[in-house]
């Protein structure tokens, strides 16, 4: 369960206390998306999301910014098409750091592995509210783009414990979700809900 921390989509609480929950409730990796906000004003966020990540051996992404993410020696950063290219965020990076990049064809997810990316993200699976600008991809692509790269394919948009199971089955390596944690009552449960269905969809959690 790879839980997106968007520092805009919280249900009244902190990021902080999301990262936390979701944690709790077995998230294994987190991403940090604050788009807007003054990079200053993010990093004190950010590192202790790096710390508190770190202390659950959890790996913790930063969303779009490399010089944020070398900054704060994050696990790895993600990027979307219109975002620095690999090689030039690999140019600001340190060498152990990680780089996803998000996709919504085979032929993208084909071109971002040769770009030398760790993992390749597909969506949006199925709609979504909480980014205005994804292109919808949906499970037949998610199959296809699992066919055509080598490297793990990690599957979001609108993905929830109702439809979760048939993404896992799809080959998705991972499940990437915001709102199905951030904005539920209770986001340890949540998590903990999808982390179980995960499993029982024959997924490693």
């Amino acid at each position: 369960l790879y839980v997106i921390v968007d520092t805009e989509i919280t249900g009244g609480r902190t990021p902080l206390e999301v990262a936390q929950a979701a944690l709790r409730g077995g998230a294994r990796m987190l991403q940090l998306r604050a788009k807007g906000a003054d990079k200053g004003d993010v990093m004190p966020l950010a590192r202790q999301l790096k710390q508190l990540c770190a202390s659950q051996k959890a790996v913790f992404i930063i969303n779009d910014h490399a010089d944020l993410a070398r900054a704060v020696e994050a696990d790895g950063l993600h990027v979307g098409q219109h975002d620095l290219p690999v090689a030039a965020a690999r140019q600001v990076l340190l060498p152990t750091q990680a780089i996803g990049r998000s996709n919504a064809t085979p032929e993208e997810g084909r071109y971002s592995e040769a770009m030398g990316v760790d993992y390749v993200a597909v969506g949006a699976i199925y709609a979504t509210g909480t980014k205005k600008s994804t292109r919808p991809a949906g499970l037949e692509t998610l199959r296809r783009v699992k066919a055509a790269v080598h490297c793990p394919v990690i599957a979001i948009g609108g993905i929830n414990k109702e439809n979760v199971a048939e993404v896992v089955k799809a080959g998705a390596d991972a499940i990437s979700v915001i709102s199905a944690v951030s904005l539920a009552s209770d986001p340890e449960a949540a998590a903990r809900e999808l982390v179980a269905r995960i499993r029982q969809a024959g997924g490693k959690a």
